[in-house]
Formats: structure tokens, C-alpha cells, sequence
């Protein structure tokens, strides 16, 4: 009987999860560091790469290594929706657009610009998004809308409650050095770790919002049994605000603050980046579908693989469609080429063995890279190399 009853209720937990990615923008921006992907990537001017879209900051940094090609690949359209508004501003805007639209998150004239200057330009789907949606960049940050970024907002709303509390975020995001971010953290983690926040990020459906589904929020438990995904997250805090420097942790700013500032922000919005990017921009190709129909369609012997964390979810649900599509992986791949890929687990065990004999894991360089991200929400990050 309770069998049956834990099956009925991860079964709705999944079907949330479903609508939830199904019918909304989740990620508003890429929470993956690219300043470590590109150390272990060796991206080249031959370079062809295949990776999961998310919100698209990533492929426009990867850009600056002159790869041949990127295929940005995702199920939800509107992530590619997002990828293409920022390609469309870098073909057909200026610099001060594309940061008051992505930088500042707020533009007056958003609209007005869309419809002059972007939509044209832009494929089906993404128009049907943006004629829907363009408005978010005239209300509030564009960073507080999607479901990560109502997280997000709801969050600032919290500590805007707490005049002390918010001076003391600000002040750890601008800290001048590691040892006076940690005397701040002291007094901030009591006051952003209680153990109502605490009940709220164990809800299924708080991760669900945040894009982490159930098999994902199940290997943190195995790992925290006792605190769950709160003590997870309590430890990614620690790491990210007592470890690493946060001056230039554009990451963690933007969903604090609602913006990027000029010296903190993705590189894709760095003013002299945008003549090079403008340029690079045509070289990413757009695809709304699985890592392996994207394999069967087009063959071809692909130098980087960037697989996020979305074989977690495979390794829980659909083993078959892990296996075929680690073999097109390896089908569609040469001596040499890198798979890049994180988790939330510490171990990845669920690897095919003819995986394991086909590709060399440095581990060495994923942890100590792993170490130096600047986001911390992942558990692990493996580098593969093509025997």
C-alpha cells in the first residue's frame, strides 16, 4: 500500500515537473561557468560543437574561441527563443541595446525596438514567444521573470524586507577579498538559511520551479538524508561566498541584484567583445529537440559535447534513451573529442560500460576546476576525452 502510494505521488511530482519546463522560460541565464568549460573544452577555429541551449550565455561566450560551429540544442522552445533575441541584437542593434536589454534587464523602448529592428530577423517560434513576452523588459528586470527568475524575485522581495540584511548582500557581492566576505557571510547565513527558507527549498515543487526535477532532487537527498536539499544548498553557499571571490561573480549578482554591472557581467556583454560577436553570431545553429534526434538527423563527427546535467534525469526515467543516445555521442564523435557534462550527484555511476571503454574522464582537472566555478550548484563535473 505505501509502495503504491510513494509511486502515485512521484508520478504527480513528475507530471508538475513536465508542465512546469513544458510551458514556461525557466532559465533567464546560464548558471554553468564558462571560464572553467573553456579550459577544458579546447575550443578551436575547427571546432563543432553540440550543447544544450539553456538561456544561450554560453554558446555567445564559447563564440570567442572562433569555433566553426555551435548547435544549440533544446525540448523547450523558448530557451531558443531567448538565444535568438540576443543573436538578433547582436546582427541588428548597437552595444547600448544589448546591454540595457541584458545588462540593466530593463529597456524602455524594448518594444518598440523588437518590433523595428529584431523580430524580422528572428525564426517562427521565437517570434511567437517575443510577441507574447517582449513586455518583460519593460516591467520589472527581465532576470525576476521566467520561473528561476520569479524565484529570484520573490527572494529579493525577502531580503528587501530586512534593510540590514540587503546592505550586507551588497556588500558581499563587492567585497575586495575572500577573508572580509567571509566575516560578512557570518551574519548573512542566519538570516537567508531559517528553517522556514529552509522547508520551502525541500518542496518539490520550489525545485521544480528552479528546473531541478525529481530524480535530480533525489540523488542531493541520498547525499543529505537527514537536511535534504536545504543542506545542499547551505554548503553551495559557503563554497561560492567563503571560498571564491565574488567580484566577479556575475552569476550570483544578477539573480541578488536583477542586473549585471560593466565589470561584472557575462562575457558575451562585454563592450569589446561585440564587434567579434556580432561577427560569430551566424556560426550557432538553433535546434528544438532531443541531444538524439539533433545525432540522427546530422551525422557527422562533432569535436565538443556540452551535456549540462540532462542525463540525470535520463539515468532516472528513460534508460534506453541514455544508451542510444551515448552511442550516437560516440558515433558521431572522433579521436579527441571532448564531453563535458555535470551532475547532481558526487559519482556518476550510471554510465554505460561501453561508455567507460570508450572515453578517458580526467578527474583530476574536473575537480580542480570544479572547485574554482563560480555558481556551486552542481555536485560534479566530468571532462571526457574520445579514446
Amino acid at each position: 500500500m505505501f509502495q503504491k502510494i510513494t509511486q502515485t505521488l512521484n508520478q504527480l511530482r513528475d507530471k508538475i515537473f513536465s508542465n512546469i519546463h513544458s510551458n514556461n522560460l525557466i532559465y533567464n541565464t546560464c548558471w554553468e561557468d564558462p571560464r572553467c568549460d573553456r579550459q577544458m573544452l579546447n575550443i578551436q577555429p575547427d571546432s563543432q560543437m553540440v550543447m544544450i541551449t539553456s538561456a544561450g550565455c554560453n554558446a555567445l561566450d564559447y563564440l570567442l574561441d572562433n569555433p566553426k560551429a555551435i548547435h544549440t540544442i533544446d525540448m523547450n522552445a523558448r530557451q531558443n527563443a531567448l538565444l535568438a533575441l540576443k543573436i538578433a541584437l547582436f546582427q541588428n542593434a548597437n552595444f547600448h541595446e544589448l546591454w540595457q536589454m541584458f545588462g540593466e534587464g530593463h529597456y524602455d523602448n524594448a518594444v518598440g525596438l523588437y518590433a523595428e529592428k529584431l523580430r524580422a530577423t528572428m525564426p517562427d517560434y521565437a517570434q511567437a514567444f517575443w510577441d507574447k513576452n517582449i513586455i518583460y523588459f519593460r516591467k520589472k528586470s527581465f532576470y525576476f521573470f521566467g520561473t528561476s527568475g520569479t524565484f529570484a524575485w520573490w527572494f529579493n522581495q525577502y531580503i528587501n524586507l530586512q534593510p540590514k540584511l540587503r546592505k550586507n548582500i551588497d556588500a558581499l557581492i563587492s567585497a575586495d577579498s575572500v577573508e572580509q566576505q567571509r566575516e560578512i557571510y557570518k551574519e548573512v547565513e542566519p538570516k537567508i538559511v531559517t528553517p522556514f527558507i529552509k522547508w520551502f527549498i525541500n518542496r518539490h515543487i520550489t525545485m521544480s520551479v528552479l528546473g531541478v526535477p525529481r530524480a535530480q532532487r533525489q540523488l542531493i537527498i541520498d547525499e543529505y538524508p537527514e537536511e535534504k536539499v536545504a543542506g545542499f544548498v547551505r554548503d553551495c553557499l559557503r563554497q561560492v561566498f567563503c571560498e571564491l571571490p565574488t567580484k566577479d561573480n556575475y552569476f550570483w549578482r544578477v539573480y541578488l541584484n536583477g542586473a549585471y554591472t560593466l565589470d561584472c557581467c557575462p562575457n558575451y556583454l562585454l563592450q569589446e567583445n561585440f564587434d567579434t560577436l556580432k561577427q560569430n553570431t551566424p556560426n550557432i545553429h538553433q535546434h528544438t529537440q532531443t541531444v538524439a534526434e539533433f545525432l540522427r538527423e546530422n551525422p557527422n563527427k562533432y569535436s565538443q559535447y556540452i551535456l549540462l546535467d540532462h542525463q540525470d534525469w535520463l539515468a532516472a526515467h528513460d534508460v534506453p534513451a541514455l544508451i542510444e543516445e551515448w552511442n550516437l555521442i560516440l558515433k558521431n564523435s572522433k579521436k579527441g573529442t571532448k564531453i563535458l557534462m555535470r551532475s547532481a550527484a558526487p559519482i556518476i555511476n550510471f554510465l554505460p560500460d561501453f561508455v567507460e571503454d570508450a572515453v578517458d574522464f580526467d578527474m583530476v582537472t574536473a575537480s580542480q576546476l570544479h572547485k574554482l566555478d563560480r555558481v556551486g550548484t552542481y555536485a560534479s563535473v566530468y571532462i571526457g576525452t574520445v579514446k
